[in-house]
């Protein structure tokens, strides 16, 4: 059985919460769910990531059908995020005060024992097992490109002064270019999806030690909280996916 469990966080810093998300389950043992981190001012960051989650999260329910292919699934979830750029777009077009919002975006679809994510942006997803927690997706970010590229470190990536800065977001141009990809998802797992309010403060390693003493509710809200011990510093979102089958 899957069982998903959310918490968003204003943090200790700022003054509103632009990250949003929405989650849920199937019939037929498949769960779904969506976070986004806005960007863009207040109101822009605000607007971004409430539609964003809003016209995603829409798709996938009134679309997704129990016995889906992969690549079904695939379509529905590439689909739903491409329409939800150009909406987010075509908004900061006609109202000059949201020029330039944009919003990250981790879309996953848990199905048949598989998961499916798509993403943008430096949001990111993790795969918790007993063994080891592994990063699935790769953030489109200016400090990712130049580890990329050998030009620094990993480590050195955590504390660059321009570790914000991402090179994807939805909303920002009228197309925009989707990373998916497929897990296995087995009995005993857990799916972890963040903000960067998460991961600016607590590491993979810290997320996997707390995760062997944890089910998914607890570390959850465990994990919330000891981003706010280490700082706080920017609004923090997780969203996990337990397949306690």
């Amino acid at each position: 059985m899957l069982k998903v469990f959310s918490k968003s966080d204003i943090g200790l810093v700022r003054q509103t919460n632009q990250d949003a998300c929405k989650s849920g389950t199937f019939s037929g043992n498949a769960a779904w769910a969506v976070v986004c981190d806005g960007m863009g001012g207040v109101n822009g960051g605000n607007i971004a990531s409430g539609m964003a989650v809003d016209r995603i999260s829409e798709s996938i329910v009134s679309s997704y059908r129990d016995g889906m292919t992969d690549s079904s699934v695939k379509n529905l979830m590439t689909t739903a995020i491409y329409n939800a750029n150009l909406a987010i777009h075509e908004e900061a077009k006609n109202h000059a005060q949201l020029s330039g919002m944009g919003t990250t975006v981790v879309a996953v679809i848990v199905s048949g024992g598989v998961a499916h994510i798509a993403h943008a942006g430096d949001s990111r997803a993790y795969l918790i097992t007993k063994d080891n927690i592994r990063q699935l997706t790769t953030d489109h970010s200016m400090v990712q490109e130049m580890v990329n590229n050998g030009d620094i470190t990993e480590q050195q990536a955590k504390i660059h002064p321009q570790k914000n800065i991402i090179t994807r977001a939805l909303g920002v141009e009228p197309s925009i270019q989707i990373d998916y990809c497929e897990n296995e998802f087995c009995s005993g797992s857990i799916i972890l999806i963040c903000t960067d309010g998460l991961t600016n403060y607590i590491d993979a390693e810290q997320i996997y030690e707390l995760s062997k003493t944890m089910d998914a509710d607890s570390l959850t809200d465990k994990l919330v909280l000891l981003a706010k011990d280490c700082g706080g510093g920017d609004n923090i979102t997780v969203v996990t996916i337990e397949n306690d089958c």
